[in-house]
């Protein structure tokens, strides 16, 4: 999977879950960025992601999680 692949799946499951068609996802893409992206929606999307990618976040990973970037890094390399 490449990661314009990872991009494109990870829009589709942010457009669901903050159900929001115009979400466009960047590496640098915050919490910040994304109206309603608080920590309860935040637990809802790790798991449509782990769902989505048939992958689980561990506990370092998801600290780790600072951008949209480093999401689909940790996808990139789960997801091998």
């Amino acid at each position: 999977m490449t990661r314009e692949d990872i991009f494109k799946t990870l829009e589709e499951v942010f457009r669901d879950v903050f159900d929001d068609e115009e979400i466009t996802l960047q590496d640098s893409t915050t919490a910040a960025d994304i109206e309603d992206w608080d920590s309860l929606t935040h637990i809802t999307l790790l798991s449509a992601i782990e769902d989505e990618f048939d992958i689980t976040f561990d506990m370092k990973a998801v600290q780790g999680l600072k951008d949209v970037g480093a999401m689909a890094d940790v996808i990139e390399r789960l997801a091998e």
